[in-house]
């Protein structure tokens, strides 16, 4: 086990260059530079003998393929820049944002889990019937419906009609996170619901269901202990790739209300064109994929004797 998760660590170290140096590269290639972005957000005028300096003083007028050994060198540091905007370090930016998408994140996998596995095995069990076909039209409601128009009918009803949660920011306590949490869970549920059910129904239908069955075996135990221990391969899957969007902040979500995480941060980057975040943005997005495909694995590794076996072979 040890040396499958040593091979994958070493397959991940090419990917994480490959991502950082990709977005560098493409960062790079606009007409305007970091000291003309600096010069626009800071609503200054320099000369071109002052902006000749300012490029000389941060290494702009280095290769730039210098320039990305010289930034990856200063991130394997902790080092991420400064923010062009606000002139503050960039990692400390960073940090301070986390809490709060982090805390965003865990609501919703809760929330999904919790909601999504028992409608989908009720759905699968009660396939053809009224509660199914009630199930899926949810589901296909909210696979529908994007999540920024979502968010404004949750702030519609329960903030502007019915005046119990508040509209938008993450100073109001628990009460705060509801709103954001409903918007990402209900569109995350829908798939899921969709995709347990699926799953459960495809491993009813095998023959080592129909033997258990066939020695007695109660339902009950049959569909918890057999039949959702194999289709949790198909849910980690899922909940693998939302926890790194979600890790990596629901930019939409958190800029409709004012969630103060990483996504409105990114946002807001972009929107200034702030180099120095949005690189920290994409490495941070690429690291957390990357660590979460591994985790992902290695789960797999545990729960799949095939893959156990493969690894043996």
């Amino acid at each position: 086990m040890k040396r499958y998760i040593t091979r994958r660590l070493i397959q991940l170290i090419p990917i994480l260059l490959g991502i950082t140096l990709l977005s560098f590269l493409l960062m790079n290639t606009g007409t305007a530079d970091a000291v003309d972005v600096m010069e626009n957000n800071t609503g200054g005028v320099l000369s071109e003998e002052e902006k000749v300096a300012l490029r000389a003083e941060l290494g702009l007028d280095r290769p730039l393929l210098q320039q990305y050994v010289i930034w990856l060198g200063k991130i394997l540091r902790g080092d991420m820049g400064e923010s062009f905007v606000s002139g503050q370090p960039v990692f400390s930016t960073f940090i301070s944002k986390l809490p709060a998408t982090i805390y965003l994140t865990v609501t919703s996998i809760v929330v999904t889990v919790l909601l999504s596995i028992p409608l989908g095995i009720v759905s699968a069990v009660k396939q053809n019937q009224i509660t199914d076909y009630f199930i899926r039209c949810l589901s296909f409601i909210g696979n529908s419906l994007p999540n920024f128009f979502v968010s404004l009918l949750l702030i519609y009803f329960f903030s502007l009609k019915l005046n119990l949660l508040p509209v938008m920011g993450n100073n109001a306590g628990w009460k705060s996170v509801i709103l954001p949490t409903l918007t990402l869970s209900f569109s995350m549920t829908s798939k899921y619901t969709r995709q347990v059910r699926a799953a459960v129904l495809e491993e009813l239908n095998k023959d080592y269901v129909q033997g258990a069955r066939a020695r007695g075996i109660r339902e009950k135990r049959i569909l918890y202990f057999s039949v959702l221990r194999v289709s949790m391969l198909t849910i980690i899957t899922l909940l693998a790739l939302s926890i790194g969007s979600l890790l990596g902040g629901t930019a939409i979500v958190e800029s409709v209300f004012m969630w103060d995480g990483v996504g409105k941060m990114a946002v807001d980057a972009i929107t200034m064109r702030d180099y120095p975040v949005i690189q920290a943005y994409v490495s941070w997005m690429a690291l957390i994929y990357v660590c979460v495909n591994l985790v992902t694995d290695i789960i797999y590794h545990y729960l799949d004797p095939r893959i156990r076996l493969g690894e043996e072979v």
